[in-house]
């Protein structure tokens, strides 16, 4: 197959395009261990070279590279404010009446349709290979970088440095156990980078990507990277920056293996309540599915979309409510839903990416 670069379409125009490098793979004798090991006491509390120090043995231990080359990368690393900053706000903190306009909008849907038809045959491959539809795929890309036009210019080592050493902090007890984690999450994706730096031979300190440290125009963490990233070409590369039949596989490979995508299985239906339904108990509005289409109609939810069917048989699903325009909209949510928010936990989000999917299949989304 021959391998594409990035293509030019002028409805891509939704965002400045970040400078990104080219990427050359060095195979590895042997692939590097992915899973996350237990890290030390958050970075916050201690001395910051002694936590830097710390985190250079560990990560050398973990992937044999050597210490000193991890210290040298780290000695020119910075801690950026305004990733601080950005990590403080994250969009997926607005209503769903706000945050749906960002991505359901004239331009990101006309982006969306130019890059499936430009791509089609790379896209049907995966869906043929992987199970996921293509307009799902294309919508992924337009949500994370606007169709490769905006795929990040924070240099990566630095996003992850500063969260991995400085993550945002609320000053609430309450969330001391969370930011907690959080900051070890990112540091464990530092170490990550440096694994993928020595497997795929590409020097990280030239990357770009995101302030949370996502990468190319699927906006891959390190550790997913190096786990879902597939040779879409058969040309011996994986190359999520430059090569759409890599990028393009590597979304859908993402879904299928981590998020267990089923194959033409449901992803969301909009719900009626009945009146004098009460009100569905659903914290935090988690995607548990431990419901069934019947389940939730004799709680008063069924489908407006009557091609659902009420059995115990059917698939299991859950309720989630999002603060619409007009009120609250209800939804019925099934494991293609579940499987979206393996990609960025938001509910918010992984409904964006259903609607604009939606409107790029020309189907109709349900109005703002």
């Amino acid at each position: 197959m021959t391998r594409r670069t990035l293509p030019s379409l002028a409805a891509l125009a939704l965002a400045a395009c970040a400078t990104v490098p080219q990427t050359s793979r060095v195979p590895a004798p042997t692939p590097l261990p992915v899973a996350a090991t237990p890290l030390p006491t958050a970075a916050h509390e201690r001395d910051m070279e002694v936590a830097r120090a710390e985190f250079a043995r560990t990560t050398a231990q973990r992937f044999g590279i050597p210490a000193a080359q991890i210290e040298a990368v780290l000695a020119h690393a910075q801690i950026r404010d305004s990733i601080v900053r950005a990590m403080a706000r994250p969009a997926e903190a607005k209503p769903w009446r706000d945050y749906r306009p960002i991505f359901i909008q004239p331009a990101r849907i006309d982006g969306g349709r130019a890059f499936l038809e430009e791509n089609r045959a790379a896209l049907q491959r995966a869906e043929d290979t992987y199970g996921v539809p293509k307009e799902v795929v294309t919508a992924i890309i337009g949500v994370e970088t606007s169709y490769g036009g905006n795929k990040g210019s924070y240099p990566v080592v630095d996003a992850l440095y500063t969260l991995a050493f400085a993550y945002p902090r609320s000053g609430d007890p309450a969330r001391v156990a969370y930011e907690d984690k959080r900051e070890a999450f990112f540091r464990d994706e530092l170490a990550q980078l440096f694994a993928l730096g020595k497997e795929e031979g590409v020097d990280i300190t030239q990357l770009k990507g995101s302030y949370a440290g996502a990468m190319g125009w699927g906006q891959f963490m390190p550790s997913s990277y190096r786990q879902y990233a597939v040779d879409g070409d058969g040309d011996g590369k994986r190359d999520l920056f430059n090569d759409l039949d890599d990028v393009i596989a590597s979304v859908a490979n993402y879904f299928a293996k981590k998020g267990k995508w089923e194959r033409s299985g449901p992803v969301m239906a909009r719900a009626a309540r009945d009146p004098g339904a009460a009100d569905f108990v659903n914290p935090g509005n988690a995607v548990s599915l431990d419901q069934t289409l019947a389940s939730l109609q004799a709680k008063g939810y069924r489908p407006v979309d009557l091609r659902f069917v009420y059995t115990d048989a059917g698939p299991q699903a859950t309720l989630v409510t999002l603060d619409g325009v007009a009120g609250p909209e209800y939804w019925l949510v099934f494991n293609n839903f579940k499987a979206i928010t393996a990609y960025n936990t938001s509910r918010l989000y992984a409904t964006a990416v259903f609607q604009l999917a939606e409107a790029i299949a020309g189907r109709a989304t349900d109005p703002a």
